[in-house]
């Protein structure tokens, strides 16, 4: 039993634990600290505390005293990058420790967001340098992204109002990235303070944007009005959405679903290695909280990738490359697909959506796929290796 529970496991020497199933590893990483309970996060409920010591959750799982109230939890760990599900200011005032994973997915929702760019560019018939695309937010993901994007030679315009420009590049005014192509949506949801982030995307500033414009929110859902957003696309036929996140998720609006060009159920940070990632950074914060030693690397656990490799000859187009590269890595069209063919016929919208995301398949990040590429090919390989692969000259 660790030394911080001494005092106050009187009856019960047993460390609980209580952890969202769709948080892997737990049992690897969080084994030698006590029991483990794992429930469904969305309908987790104070009873299911009543000997709780450490609660494990994602963003489904609203954390405030409606659930921690009169339990025992003395400590809160979320595997994701955002905490707006969080009352981190209760847990403050009861004296519960609390963590996140900041930038632990922020690779993969990099390799969703290129992916759908791979689709836009195939559908203008253009490459992806021809494309302007704005960032709201640049923070870890936002930030990632930027970097990706510039060094694929595309025009990025970036707003934040957070953010510092020695840190993260140029920044420009909200009006100035919705004039892009594509526009990214990268931030916390807000309700209040200075700048609210709650449909930050309105129906004003959908019309701003221009009428074969590309929304992408791939953050959550409340950041874009989708009522507002269902009325657009029926007005403006050529406008283009591509959603991960939705209002009122798990219930989302099936209509909004089929006038987008793709849809999916927040899944654009679920890759394996930002899952496990998320899982390391909460055990590591724990660790330091309880006074434990940190024991366990996600280099012990990580599996081969289901795709090791992909080779090229000097003969193809880098736009090819780039294009077969980025979906070998991440196809956004089957989890479209999957999606639209689910819900389509689901009989239950919550328990349907909530499925999609407990048995979303196997999906590494880009960085794990090696690209071959002949040695004198070195436009190519510049290329690649800007997009984020593993290059490997043969």
């Amino acid at each position: 039993m660790p030394q911080w529970l001494d005092q106050t496991k009187q009856e019960d020497s047993t460390v609980h634990i209580v952890a969202d199933e769709n948080i892997p590893l737990i049992e690897q990483f969080f084994g030698e600290f006590g029991e483990i309970t794992r429930l469904p996060g969305r309908s987790m409920k104070a009873s299911d505390l009543s000997n709780a010591d450490i609660l494990l959750v994602r963003s489904v799982t609203e954390v405030d005293a409606s659930l921690l109230a009169g339990t025992p939890v003395k400590f809160v760990g979320t595997a994701t990058i955002g905490t707006d599900h969080i009352d981190t200011e209760y847990l403050d005032s009861k004296g519960i420790g609390f963590a996140s994973a900041p930038g632990c997915n922020a690779q993969a929702v990099v390799d969703y967001v290129l992916s759908a760019l791979s689709v836009i560019v195939d559908s203008r018939g253009i490459e992806f340098a021809d494309l302007s695309v704005g960032i709201v937010g640049v923070g870890n993901v936002g930030l990632l992204l930027r970097q990706r994007l510039e060094q694929m030679g595309m025009t990025v315009r970036a707003t934040d109002p957070f953010k510092d420009e020695e840190d993260v590049g140029e920044l420009t005014s909200l009006d100035d990235v919705l004039s892009c192509d594509v526009v990214s949506l990268h931030t916390p949801l807000e309700r209040g303070g200075e700048h609210p982030t709650w449909h930050l995307i309105n129906e004003a500033r959908l019309k701003q944007m221009a009428p074969d414009a590309c929304l992408l929110n791939a953050c959550r859902g409340a950041v874009v009005d989708n009522a507002a957003l269902s009325a657009h696309l029926k007005q403006a036929p050529d406008f283009v959405a591509i959603l991960d996140v939705w209002e009122n998720e798990p219930e989302l609006d099936l209509e909004l679903m089929e006038l987008c060009s793709l849809a999916t159920p927040h899944i654009a940070g679920y890759s394996l290695d930002g899952k496990m990632k998320g899982t390391e950074l909460i055990y590591q914060a724990a660790c330091g909280y309880f006074g434990l030693p940190v024991r366990l690397k996600l280099g012990q656990f990580l599996p081969e990738p289901g795709i090791r490799r992909v080779d090229f000859s000097a003969e193809v187009p880098i736009h090819q490359a780039l294009r077969t590269a980025i979906r070998a890595s991440y196809e956004i069209r089957v989890d479209d697909g999957v999606m639209r063919s689910v819900m389509r016929r689901s009989q239950n919208l919550r328990e349907s959506f909530d499925r999609m995301r407990k048995d979303y398949p196997l999906r590494r990040d880009t960085i794990n796929l090696r690209v071959g590429v002949p040695s004198r090919a070195h436009d190519l390989q510049d290329v690649l290796e800007a997009t984020g692969f593993d290059v490997r000259s043969k």
